[in-house]
């Protein structure tokens, strides 16, 4: 019978030791303490071992049980070297600067996986065992995990309990595993990583799949989501705060002026004309402070966003109302071709003031079918609003004086919003800040 494993458990089942030329002898403390000095010695380098023992079987049987392993001469060791590839160290020190905290949950010892992470730049933050887990409560173990960044000689539910007790205290879990005894971590994490050439057990378990090898895929999938996030939250500001706006436009309007400030027709043409300009908002570039941490949601500071935002919308179309009304004097016709234009122009062009912090075209640059898509959209407004063709929706051509009316009024809203929105993130709070290392 030959049996394998993990040195110090095998020993303990072993009562001889083999010599040259097939003579076992009895295995003496003092042989059992240089084969542990061995071990550790080898595990130091960074060679994964497993222990070898044999037993000579007199009456043989269909199957053994753990209780056969007894009286066995221990035989040496197998050590394997699995070195690790050269573009882990960049790629975990690119997580680490994107606030990405990385540890290591594995089966092999404390001395070999302390090795690896020497040879990756990985700075030993804490190490935590897996018999020291066992004894330790929930509480207990969340008190470590967050300073721990090494556990060895894990089990898989302790891997799965680690996970557990991090996503339970606000971590967002993402688990990178290949075998069997990896499926439990990769269903319990967040997300569930595996690899091309993994277990079939793994990969039916896992979110993504790595189809090449390297973590560089997974460094990019990171920051390509948190694009996407951000990208995202850019339209639900923007969005839900036109919106907002024009709604209390619409009903402020209808108090005092005799007909409709819009017709329907008008307003669903402002509205489709709107959404596909917005279609190139995926697209657009992203500040890189913005990708740099992990970001939750936040519904809170939509709304807040959308209850500053809004007004401000609002009062720049009450300004156009008057306008248009007591100084250029406009019928209903001219009135409504009036306001879609700066309704279309605001919020086609608030994209540009709230897709950044920073200060729009100097600091931060939009993508160029952000630019164009924005453009565009104007172009078509005032082609439709302004010709033959905008007569079939109540549109009449408006005098230049009530263009270049309208273009001011655009002119000093984007500035206003630039302004409220420097004033907002100042006295407001920054959604971007405080954001959990995951």
């Amino acid at each position: 019978m030959i049996s394998k494993g993990a040195t110090e458990e095998l020993l303990t089942v072993c009562e001889f030791i083999a010599e040259i030329g097939g003579t076992r002898i009895p295995l003496e403390a003092g042989t059992r303490s240089k084969i542990i000095d061995l071990y550790k010695s080898l595990s130091s380098d960074g060679f994964r071992v497993l222990a070898i023992a044999t037993k000579e079987i007199s009456n043989p049987k269909k199957t053994y049980e753990g209780g056969d392993e007894t009286n066995m001469v221990f035989q040496g060791f197998v050590a394997f070297f699995d070195p690790p590839k050269k573009t882990v160290t960049e790629t975990l020190r690119y997580l680490k600067e994107h606030g990405v905290e990385i540890k290591i949950l594995t089966g092999d010892n404390e001395l070999v996986t302390k090795k690896v992470a020497s040879e990756i730049n990985l700075q030993v933050e804490g190490v935590l065992t897996g018999p020291e887990i066992e004894l330790m409560n929930d509480d207990e173990l969340a008190l470590h995990v967050k300073k721990t960044n090494i556990f060895a000689r894990v089990l898989p539910a302790q891997k799965q309990r680690i996970i557990m007790c991090l996503k339970s205290h606000g971590h967002v879990v993402g688990f990178l595993g290949d075998g069997i005894n990896d499926a439990p971590s990769l269903r319990a994490a967040d997300v569930g990583i595996s690899v091309d050439n993994a277990v079939d057990v793994a990969k039916e378990t896992a979110d993504l799949i790595l189809m090449k090898k390297g973590l560089n895929e997974l460094v990019s999938g990171i920051i390509e989501g948190r694009k996407t996030f951000t990208n995202t939250l850019k339209y639900l500001m923007m969005d839900m705060s036109s919106n907002f706006g024009n709604m209390f436009s619409m009903a402020g309007a209808s108090l005092f002026i005799p007909f409709l400030p819009m017709l329907p027709a008008q307003v669903l043409l402002n509205n489709v004309l709107y959404d596909i300009s917005q279609f190139a908002l995926p697209f657009d570039n992203v500040d890189p402070e913005d990708i740099k941490y992990p970001r939750k949601w936040n519904i809170g500071m939509i709304r807040r966003y959308m209850l500053v935002f809004g007004p401000v919308s609002s009062v720049f179309d009450f300004v156009t109302f008057y306008i248009l009304l007591n100084v250029l004097q406009l019928n209903a016709s001219g009135f409504q071709t009036g306001w879609f234009l700066e309704s279309l122009a605001t919020e086609t062009l608030v994209v540009h003031i709230i897709r950044t912090r920073k200060i729009p075209f100097l600091q931060s640059f939009p993508s160029a079918i952000l630019v164009f898509s924005t453009l565009a959209t104007l172009g078509v407004g005032f082609i439709i609003s302004t010709t033959k063709i905008g007569s079939l929706m109540g549109f009449t051509p408006l005098s230049t004086q009530a263009i270049l009316g309208i273009a001011v009024i655009v002119a000093i809203y984007l500035a206003t919003t630039n302004v409220t929105k420097i004033l907002f993130f100042k006295y407001f709070g920054n959604y971007l800040k405080d954001s959990p290392r995951d």
